[in-house]
C-alpha cells in the first residue's frame, strides 16, 4: 500500500512516517519547509527517514503544485500540512492560513474526486470548538472557533464533508487536541516549558496558569490517524489524551522530572486562547478503536528524556 503523508517533515507528520515505514508501507512525503520554524528542525525530524528504502520525500507547495503525480497511485492521503498556530493567524498573516489551510485542502480534495483513493484522513484541531458549552465536548457541539486560525480549520472540514458527499470522497476529519511529544513545534507551549526547564530558564506563562487541556501524546495520535484510514469511518471525530490537566499541574510534573521547580514569567491571557479543552472520544473508540495509551507524565518524561539528550549531544 502506498500512502501519501503531508507535512512529512513536520512533528506529527515525521512520526506517522516512521510508523507507516516501520510496517512495510511505501511512503510518498511531502513538505514545502514553510518559514514557521527554522528548516534545520525540520531536517532534525527527517534523520530518521532519509535514506529509508521505501521513503520519498517531495520538497513541493501545494497551494501551486500540480497535485496529479502526488497522489497518482496513493491508497490513503493523510492531510497533516497547514499553517499553525492560534495567536499568529490575526492581522494580515490571515491570508496565509487561507491559502495553506483552506485553499490547500480543497485542492487536495479536487485532485482526489475521480480517483479510488481509500480514505483521506485530514488533520483538524480542537481551536474549532472554542469555548465549548460543555465538557467534555462531543461533536454534536456547535463549532465556534475563537481565532482565525480555527477558523480555517473549521472550513477545511466543511470541504472534506462536502468531498465526501458530492463526489463519495471517504474522509476523516480528526479534531486533535494539544499534541505534544518528542520533536514538538517550538512554539508550542510543552516545548517552550521543557527547554526552559532542561536549561534553567524562566517559562512563559500565558494566563494565570489554572486554563486546562486535553493533552494528547503524539504516538496515540498516530494511532489514531493509522486506525482512521484503516477503517470504515467517514466523518468528524475528536482525539483526545483521556485527562484534563491544568497548566499548572503541567509545571509541577515537568519540575518533578527535571529534578528542580520551574520558575514562570506572567504574559498576562492571550486573544484567541481558550480556556477550558476535553474531548470526549466515544465517537472515536466505537468509529475506529481509537484509545489513548500514554500517560500525560509518561508523555513528559519522554519529552525531558529527549531534550536532555539533545543538550548532551550539542555539548559533545
Amino acid at each position: 500500500m502506498t500512502v501519501l503523508v503531508t507535512g512529512a517533515a513536520g512533528f506529527v507528520g515525521s512520526h506517522l512516517c516512521e510508523s507507516l515505514l516501520d510496517d512495510g508501507f511505501e511512503v510518498r512525503g511531502v513538505d514545502s519547509f514553510t518559514e514557521y520554524y527554522g528548516r534545520e528542525r525540520k531536517e532534525a525530524n527527517l534523520a530518521g527517514l532519509r535514506g529509508r528504502a521505501r521513503f520519498r520525500l517531495l520538497e513541493e507547495d501545494l497551494a501551486t503544485a500540480t497535485l496529479e503525480p502526488l497522489v497518482e497511485d496513493v491508497d490513503v492521503v493523510f492531510h497533516l500540512a497547514g499553517q499553525p498556530g492560534v495567536r499568529g493567524s490575526w492581522g494580515q498573516d490571515f491570508t496565509v492560513y487561507l491559502q495553506r489551510n483552506v485553499l490547500v485542502t480543497q485542492r487536495l480534495l479536487e485532485s482526489l474526486r475521480d480517483r479510488p483513493v481509500h480514505k483521506f484522513v485530514y488533520a483538524s484541531s480542537s481551536s474549532v470548538y472554542g469555548d465549548a458549552e460543555s465538557l467534555p465536548t462531543s461533536e454534536t457541539v456547535v463549532p465556534r472557533p475563537l481565532s482565525p486560525y480555527g477558523v480555517t480549520k473549521l472550513a477545511g472540514e466543511h470541504l472534506c464533508e462536502l468531498y465526501r458527499k458530492g463526489f463519495a470522497v471517504p474522509t476523516a476529519s480528526l479534531r486533535f487536541f494539544t499534541v505534544y511529544g518528542p520533536r514538538q513545534r517550538p512554539d508550542m507551549a510543552f516545548a517552550r516549558l521543557v527547554e526552559a526547564a532542561t536549561s534553567g530558564q524562566p517559562f512563559p506563562l500565558y494566563g494565570d496558569g489554572s486554563q486546562t487541556r486535553d493533552f494528547t501524546y503524539v504516538a496515540d495520535v498516530v494511532s489514531a490517524l493509522r486506525r482512521a484510514a484503516d477503517s470504515a469511518f467517514t466523518g468528524v471525530a475528536n482525539v483526545g489524551g483521556g485527562s484534563r490537566v491544568s497548566m499548572r499541574d503541567v509545571l509541577s510534573i515537568v519540575g518533578e522530572l527535571c529534578g528542580r521547580p520551574v520558575a514562570t514569567v506572567d504574559m498576562g491571557p492571550q486573544r484567541g486562547d481558550v480556556r477550558h479543552t476535553s474531548a470526549d472520544t466515544s465517537l472515536a473508540r466505537y468509529g475506529f478503536g481509537y484509545v489513548p495509551r500514554t500517560s500525560l507524565r509518561q508523555g513528559l518524561g519522554a519529552m525531558v528524556e529527549y531534550s536532555q539528550q539533545a543538550v548532551l549531544e550539542g555539548a559533545s
